[in-house]
Parts: structure tokens; sequence; C-alpha cells
């Protein structure tokens, strides 16, 4: 007997496929995706526990392509996820089965480099890498630095505010950026911030959309500020019998008026794993170890190479080095940049998790951590920005036994519910995503997030970008002119898991 489909499903596919035709007529052929055995690279980001196929996925390579192709989607009521390199640890480019993706991975030129403005312009589909490759000869580096800066965009990096190991001295994205092109849910280009200038006039919608995740609009250019190379730099690795007393000695130098160009620590567990992997030459025995690095003129480096030096030998350090050439001074950063695929050689699974939290409270915060899992039962590595309180730890665990998973994501929402009751933020550069989406409350009440969802409502009144992101409870924008917030709440279904 023939199977009959029902006439909404024939309306459903009617409907996807006169958009799949439409989107077809404004890009090229190639740029189109929507057979379903070709949209299997698009289903997730790095926060792979969640998984969603999308209707479609369009790659246009110009702003006049994403313009058109956002201005149909605003006609027809579609939702739009935007997706950089899809290294998101949070979710924030996780599908919609009934919206498509919008990729920028064929926006990929260096536009402009302007030494004299210390300035370079990109697409946002520019690896962050090749930004400072491709100024390092002339003596300049973009600042800005995370762990997967061979792979993530800096687009991306202008959705989730992203940092790196030298946010410490020289900040993250937002301290970096000088301005950008954006397009609207509606097909409108705008252009924000100085240009090539420091600052521009008018309310800071640079800043606003710094951090966005994607749910403002899609960048489709960006001017990052160049930073002159130091003439002298210089680390020093030190290895400790506590995560306390190294914790203690982030203070003591921070406290010294010292600011490190950066200050890493990792735990026990993440320092073994690293030397595992890539054999940087970390003290094995060490329970945590600190990289200081510092950066300036040379004679001022190697002053305070030797202050750092007493401040962490009186902070207890068992082991001591001092980098003597540049190639040693990468191998301490080898490990450090190599611990997220480190950890994943010694579990099945992992959640990166990210926090911020005062430096005074590192301590306490770690002592938490161990707590929990032991009560979790399951291991925990833990590296951190340390410099500036921002904590990664990686709980580690096995999606193929029956409800670790929960167990994971408990742990990780108990160590984030930690950070904000010793007066940290539910993130310090991976952004909310879905991952932190619920626990939105632990921070803020429902006036605070309804402020936050009227600006939304001013760039997206039909929540068409990226919604099921970044708040916990949707609200029609109609229902947040007056700041009501008692009535008309929808809480968003069950995410799609692996």
């Amino acid at each position: 007997m023939a199977l009959i489909m029902p006439a909404a499903d024939k309306a459903v596919m009617g409907e996807r496929a006169a958009l799949v035709a439409e989107l077809g007529r404004l890009l090229p052929a190639d740029a189109v995706i929507s057979a379903a055995s070709a949209l299997g690279p698009y289903e997730c980001d790095a926060l792979t526990a969640y998984v969603q196929r999308p209707l479609a996925v369009v790659l246009p390579r110009t702003t006049a392509e994403v313009s058109a192709v956002l201005a149909l989607c605003h006609r027809r009521k579609v939702k739009v996820v935007p997706r950089g390199a899809g290294t998101s640890l949070s979710g924030g480019a996780l599908p919609l089965e009934d919206g498509i993706v919008l990729s920028l991975a064929r926006f990929n030129r260096i536009l402009d480099i302007d030494l004299a403005n210390r300035c370079l312009t990109a697409q946002p589909g520019v690896t962050n890498l090749a930004l400072t490759k491709a100024v390092e000869a002339d003596g300049f580096f973009y600042a800005p630095d995370p762990s997967s800066q061979i792979a993530c965009t800096i687009g991306g990096n202008v959705a989730e505010n992203s940092g790196g190991v030298h946010c410490l001295k020289y900040g993250l994205t937002t301290h970096n950026l000088l301005g950008l092109e954006m397009v609207l849910i509606d097909g409108t280009v705008i252009r924000l911030g100085g240009g090539k200038a420091l600052d521009g006039p008018g309310y800071d919608l640079l800043g606003v959309i710094t951090g966005s995740e994607g749910l403002l609009g899609v960048v489709t250019e960006v001017t990052v500020r160049l930073t002159p190379k130091p003439q002298g730099i210089g680390a020093l690795l030190a290895g400790f019998d506590t995560v306390e007393a190294a914790g203690a000695a982030v203070g003591a130098i921070i406290g010294a008026g010292i600011v490190p160009g950066g200050i890493e620590m990792m735990d026990s567990l993440a320092i073994n794993a690293a030397e595992d992997f890539c054999h940087p030459g970390y003290p094995r025995e060490a329970a945590a170890l600190l990289i200081v690095e510092l950066d300036g003129p040379a004679g001022e480096v190697e002053a305070q190479m030797d202050e750092v030096a007493a401040l962490l030998n009186a902070a207890g350090a068992r082991s001591l080095r001092r980098t003597r050439d540049d190639a040693e001074r990468l191998g301490f950063w080898a490990g450090r940049k190599s611990a997220f695929p480190a950890v994943g050689r010694i579990s099945p699974d992992y959640l990166c998790m990210d926090g911020t939290i005062p430096r005074a409270r590192l301590s306490e915060i770690l002592t938490k951590i161990a707590e929990l899992s032991a009560h979790y039962g399951l291991r925990c590595a833990n590296v951190f920005h340390a410099g500036d309180g921002n904590l990664h730890p990686l709980i580690l665990y096995d999606a193929n036994i029956p409800g670790e998973l929960d167990k994971a994501e408990a742990f990780g929402a108990d160590i984030l519910r930690a950070c904000v009751a010793v007066g940290g933020v539910l993130t310090g550069e991976h952004g909310v995503g879905i991952e932190k989406r619920d626990l939105m409350g632990e921070m803020f009440d429902e006036t605070d997030l309804a402020v936050q969802q009227r600006l939304k409502c001013a760039f997206d009144p039909a929540g068409l970008l990226n919604p099921g992101k970044v708040f916990p409870v949707l609200h029609r924008c109609a229902e947040l002119g007056r700041l009501h917030v008692s009535g008309g709440k929808l809480r968003f279904p069950e995410l799609p898991r692996f």
C-alpha cells in the first residue's frame, strides 16, 4: 500500500523546496547546500553533544549576496544561524531544523593592511592566526589569541568577544576592534565604529555588536587594531605543590604592579596530558604550573623576569625555569595551546566550561571544583587564563555510558553557579549560546533579561537571527514594549542531543 503524506507535511516540503529554489536564484549553484547527505558537517559546532541538521546551508561570497539572502529570509520569516569556523564551544552555531545556516567560510580575504595607522581590514572568515601572519614580518601582531586561533575566524571572535592567553595585557576582541560592516536581517548594510580612527561619534554600537553571538546581524567586514611586536620577551615556567600556592603566586605578581603579557595555570591532570601529547618539558610531579610571559623594552623585561622569579620562589615554587631563547618560550606555550586536544586523548568526551572569577577567589573555586569532581565521580582537568580569572575546567566523561553526559552538564552548571556566587560571571570568552542559556537567571533577573531582549528586538523584531540562543525565556517583541515580563512566556523546546 502506498503511503500518503499528510497535507500539512506536503505544504512544509513545498515551502522548503520553494525557499531552496529562490536561494538558488540568488547565489551560485555551489553556494546552496540542501541535500540531506551534505548537511552533516553543519549539524553542530564544537559543542558536539547537541546536533541538528538545518533546512539548508548557504555560502555567499559578497556582502551583496549576504544582503540578498537575509532580505529573502526576512520576507519569508525564515530563521538564520550565522556560522564562522564552527569552533564555538557554547553551541552558538547549532542549526535549526526550520532555518538555514549562513556560513561565512568564503569570506576569507584580507582586504587592507595599513601599518601607518596600525590597523588591518579583513573579511570575517579569515582565521585569527592569519591576521598576525600577514603583518609579523613588518613587526606587528594581532593580540587576542584564542587557543583555537589556527582555526577560529575573526568574525566568530567578534561574535563571542574572544580572548586568549595574552588578553590580560592586551585585552579581548572588543579592545582591539576599530570598526565593522554588518548586514541587518532585512538586508540593510551598515558600518559601525570609527574605521581607522580610534573612535566614532554616537552610541557605542560597535561595543553592542561585539559579543552579541549572531543575534543582531551578520558581520561581513572587520577592521582590527595591530600591536607592535615588543622589543624584548621572555617567560618563566614554575611548578607548585598545590594549586592554592600557584593561585597565591598569581595574586602576588599582579599585586606587585606587574602586568605580564599572560599568566596561565594548569593543574596536574592537564600538565601530564600535555606532556604526553607534545612533550613541552612540564614538571610532571607538580600539582600546578604557571606560565608567566613578560614583554616590553628589553632591559625592562630582564628586570621584571628577576622580580617575578623572586615572587614565584617566595610563593613556594618547587621548580622554576626561565627561557633562554624564543624557541624555548614557544615550547612553554606549546603544551598550554595544546591542552584541549591533549585532554581529548585521555577521555572519550569532555565538556570545556568557561567562567570568570575575581583572582582573589581562585583557590576557593579550585577547591569547589575538586569537591564537585568527587561528588559527580568525574575527572576534571583545569586550565586557566589565571591573570584575569578566566577558568576553563575540562570535565571528562564518556557519552557511551548512560547518564554520564547529564552528570557532566550538571557538574559544569554547578561550577558556573559557584563562579557567579563569588562575584564572577558565566562566561569569559566562549559566549552563552545554548550551553549557559538556562543559567542566565543566576546572574540576571527577569527585568534585566527583558531589557537585553529589547535590544535584540530593535535589531531583529521577528526574532529570526540565531533564535534559541542566550535567553532562557522567549518573549515576543510586542510583549517587551513596557518591560512587562509577567505574561506570554514561551520556553524553548528541548534541544536535540547526540
